[in-house]
């Protein structure tokens, strides 16, 4: 027949309190309970198993060896109690966070530093992370917080996994700082993309979300870029922008204002895309996850600041 795990536990209760009361209140049950559970346990295992005396209750043979088992499974319980308060103190102080290369660059260091300030043993470790791997990266548990962007409708992640936007990230058209429309404009003048019809285009790779985005606002303006040079980095488009090889849309987050470019504003249609931090939408047992994420809501709110009062 099964075992009922806790018919051994009270028959080593009793054994080792030598009482039907002593296992009750060990049991945090009465001791009419306790007399019930051993008459059912005795039904079940078809034998006699405690016997009781003026002094208390003893085992039977039968009840000694089901006791055994029983010492057992309250050995393995204490144990298995033990090693989830060390693993969850663990992973209380554990982050494990993957950003993009723009958002890594420039919004985890303050978050970062902040929270080696407020948790100075926390145990933390950053990744690189390609945008588009983020909410799979925390669904399977191998990242506590991603940080990605995304250039259209924002990721539609399961329901135990929380998306939280960040921050929206302007795009801004980089040009040779010697070119026509950066000398007869002054710094922060929109330029609308129509304006740049006739120009070679450094661009991100074809099948990106950020390519897609300027294929798509190019071919509402009008025209279908003329592209010289394609990269999957910000920072080598604009090193090339400054060679005068062409022009670049670029996030104004990864603006690395590298020699010989100048940005200025898009307007007609403005281009962005969003930031995110993704989690896990229970974070009891990652509870820096949370922390962090705020840390970088914060980061967040001061660049945007930064950016509003430099227009």
């Amino acid at each position: 027949m099964p075992a009922d795990p806790g018919q051994l536990r009270l028959l080593a209760m009793i054994d080792r309190y030598g009482s039907l009361a002593g296992a009750a209140h060990a049991l945090g049950v009465t001791p009419a309970a306790v007399t019930q559970q051993v008459a059912r346990a005795e039904r079940d295992w078809q034998a006699p198993l405690v016997v009781r005396g003026p002094r208390g209750a003893s085992l039977t043979a039968a009840g000694a060896l089901l006791a055994e088992h029983g010492r057992v499974i309250d050995e393995q319980t204490e144990q298995a109690g033990e090693r989830l308060a060390a693993l969850l103190g663990r992973l209380s102080l554990r982050l494990r966070v993957g950003a993009f290369l723009a958002a890594a660059l420039h919004l985890l260091p303050a978050a970062l530093t902040a929270l080696r300030h407020r948790h100075p043993t926390a145990d933390v470790s950053v990744e690189d992370l390609l945008s588009d791997r983020g909410v799979e990266r925390v669904t399977a548990g191998e990242l506590d917080v991603a940080v990605i962007a995304s250039w259209a409708l924002p990721p539609e992640p399961p329901p135990h996994i929380a998306v939280h936007t960040l921050l929206r990230d302007p795009m801004v058209i980089v040009l040779p700082d010697d070119h026509p429309l950066a000398t007869a404009t002054p710094e922060g003048t929109p330029l609308r993309l129509d304006q740049l019809r006739d120009e070679s285009w450094v661009t991100i790779l074809a099948g990106h979300a950020a390519r897609e985005q300027l294929d798509r606002a190019a071919a509402k303006a009008g025209f279908t870029p003329r592209i010289r040079f394609q990269t999957a980095s910000y920072d080598l488009a604009q090193a090339l922008v400054g060679t005068g090889i062409g022009v670049a849309l670029v996030s104004r987050l990864a603006l690395t204002r590298v020699s010989g470019t100048i940005h200025r504003p898009l307007a007609d249609p403005p281009l962005h895309r969003d930031l995110h931090a993704v989690t896990r939408a229970d974070t009891t047992l990652t509870p820096l996850a949370d922390v962090f994420r705020d840390l970088l809501l914060d980061v967040a709110d001061e660049l945007r600041a930064t950016w509003a009062s430099q227009r």
